[in-house]
């Protein structure tokens, strides 16, 4: 994993509320392990038709949003079966942060897990984001947990302490283990000689 760095980005507007995993990343590309190529098939029933040909209306299939890094989408946005796969679908395309007035909780902690930032905002904030031109740019910044929008408006968003830090770090759960490896090791030698193993 990379460390999560601030950034500034212009946004893809997704206005459909209750986007669910399937959508996201349909179940007949499940049965990889590799993130590889997954980003070409996120959203892949709506961005291509049955000949497999991209839809050149369809938002992800334009130029322009091709180099943007946050999505804006509808509400309750990853909600239904707890696949991996959806988050690694979505920064494989190459987006670092997802913005909704609400998530999924699984999804939401399978993103976490994945360098990317759920960020929940208001109501108020997220109409300002859906209505931005397209040249507009928002700025991220997960260590002071913030979104700038372009007219100087900045929102704070929650996220859990431990997911920050490995964010910030560029580690998973098993790096942040590594990096005990000294202290783990002084207490099970101290361990060691203090337990009793034939006791009863």
């Amino acid at each position: 994993m990379i460390k999560f760095t601030p950034f500034e980005s212009h946004v893809v507007p997704m206005s459909i509320d209750n986007i669910d995993t399937d959508q996201i990343i349909p179940a007949r590309f499940l049965k990889t392990i590799s993130k590889d190529g997954l980003g070409d098939q996120l959203f892949c029933d709506w961005r291509y038709d049955a000949a497999g040909t991209p839809k050149p209306d369809f938002i992800l299939n334009q130029d322009w949003a091709k180099q943007c890094q946050v999505l804006v989408a509808g509400d309750n946005f990853g909600c239904g079966s707890s696949r991996e796969h959806a988050p690694w679908a979505l920064t494989q395309y190459g987006f670092r942060a997802v913005v909704s007035t609400s998530f999924a909780d699984i999804f939401k902690s399978n993103a976490l897990k994945n360098s990317l930032v759920p960020v929940v905002v208001d109501s108020a904030t997220h109409q300002k984001l859906m209505a931005l031109p397209r040249d507009a740019k928002v700025a991220l910044d997960l260590a002071a947990q913030t979104l700038r929008l372009p007219d100087g408006t900045v929102v704070t968003f929650p996220v859990d302490a431990f997911s920050k830090y490995l964010l910030l770090e560029g580690v998973d759960e098993l790096g942040y283990i590594l990096q005990q490896d000294e202290a783990i090791k002084a207490y099970e030698a101290g361990r060691a000689s203090t337990l009793n193993t034939l006791a009863a």
